[in-house]
């Protein structure tokens, strides 16, 4: 994992493929703005190009999202904390806000499919933000390449550890099978031309490690991806309502 160090700012390749990218986003809100203000089109055309501006903004703040958490892992700023959780809350709130981006975009024919396979009382040690963090950023990835047929988000136990996952319908198998066994990520980038895609998946493997996690990727249908990832986690059951939320906190800094 030595070769992920720094691979992003040491990268005067994806440095100039971020550039690019802010600009086409940038734009895309420009012109969209400028479109909305124009007398000749009605209220729903309107509100496409509003769909068109808000998507182009969540694309925009993904990106620096996850360039700035790749940083900072690579800077040593970033631990894991676990906290006593009710497993199957994890996704809770993160699945309206997912049904929500996937409305807003006009052109996706898309179901939100949820597959919890485990015991509804019970409760893990985990690092719930490191999870979110993970799992928001596989469902974007997995809505940039569907345009129909479904998105699945689950979870499952398996021992001592729990695994997430998002699969889809999409056709990005390829991609991001590159993206996650690449060692170098300048070389994945430059053969599918997808910074943010490339970015993403860099600081997705980042943060699993970190968790002492692991990530594995499926073919789903044709040419859909299964993204999966697994972390250790204490599983406690008849869980006492008295305890402390907080049993203790591990602090693992990445140097990856």
């Amino acid at each position: 994992m030595e070769t992920l160090k720094n691979e992003i700012m040491n990268s005067q390749t994806i440095l100039a493929g971020i550039s690019h990218e802010m600009r086409t986003y940038m734009n895309a809100i420009v012109a969209f703005s400028f479109l909305m203000q124009e007398s000749s089109f009605d209220n729903e055309e309107r509100e496409e190009f509003s769909n068109h501006i808000f998507n182009s903004c969540e694309q925009l703040m993904q990106l620096f999202d996850s360039f700035f958490e790749s940083v900072r892992i690579d800077a040593g700023n970033s631990m894991a904390k676990a906290k006593v959780c009710k497993v199957d809350n994890i996704l809770d709130e993160l699945i309206p806000d997912f049904r929500r981006m996937i409305r807003k975009d006009s052109e996706k024919r898309i179901d939100l499919i949820t597959d919890i396979r485990i015991d509804a009382s019970a409760r893990a040690l985990v690092d719930i933000k490191m999870i979110d963090r993970v799992i928001r950023s596989l469902f974007l990835n997995s809505l940039k390449n569907t345009t129909s047929g479904y998105i699945k988000i689950g979870l499952f136990s398996n021992g001592d550890q729990l695994t997430f996952f998002v699969t889809d319908t999409g056709r990005g198998y390829a991609k991001c099978r590159d993206f996650l066994n690449a060692e170098d990520i300048n070389e994945s980038f430059l053969k599918h031309d997808d910074i943010a895609g490339a970015i993403n998946i860099s600081m997705i493997k980042k943060i699993i490690l970190i968790m002492k996690g692991t990530i594995r990727i499926e073919r789903n249908h044709a040419e859909g991806a299964g993204i999966y990832f697994s972390v250790p986690a204490k599983i406690f059951k008849g869980y006492n309502t008295g305890m402390n939320e907080i049993i203790y906190s591990t602090e693992v800094t990445c140097h990856c």
